[in-house]
């Protein structure tokens, strides 16, 4: 009686489904200028990816307001010079940008915001910064998405 209850219990391990990919990650942006984190791997059987991104801090979005950006690493620098000339109306985001691969909108104190986008537009292998395109904010709030 035991070997079979041990066989079936070993069977129902190798036949037991794979976990899915996380396809998704929250991620906060605090008034102390930081991300929750500061990489993020995207698993390459998603076909989409969201980014939650939430403010627990106190100050207003015209003050310390954030948002999250996802660019090729070469494009970070230029992408946040563009947005600061587009201001807070438009997210510190620059119109039809087309380097920018996603972003969400610049929130404040106690909101949130979410964008999802289509991981086919990634590679694996190449390199892809995120960061906070609010003026100034880049500097330190910044990190590295990579898919595998």
């Amino acid at each position: 009686m035991f070997r079979k209850l041990a066989a079936v219990s070993l069977l129902g391990l190798f036949s037991a489904p794979l976990l899915a990919a996380e396809c998704s990650v929250d991620i906060q942006g605090n008034d102390q200028m930081q991300f929750s984190t500061n990489a993020i791997t995207v698993d390459k059987s998603c076909k989409t990816f969201t980014v939650n991104l939430s403010h627990p801090g106190s100050l207003p979005k015209n003050v310390m307001g954030h948002n999250w950006v996802l660019t090729a690493a070469a494009d970070m620098q230029g992408v946040v010079t563009d947005g600061m000339a587009a201001g807070l109306d438009k997210n510190y985001v620059k119109d039809g940008d087309t380097r920018v691969i996603a972003h969400t909108k610049i929130i404040g104190s106690g909101e949130k915001d979410s964008v999802t986008f289509d991981v086919s537009k990634l590679k694996a292998g190449d390199e892809y910064a995120f960061f906070c395109s609010f003026p100034g904010h880049s500097a330190m709030m910044k990190g590295t998405l990579a898919v595998k």
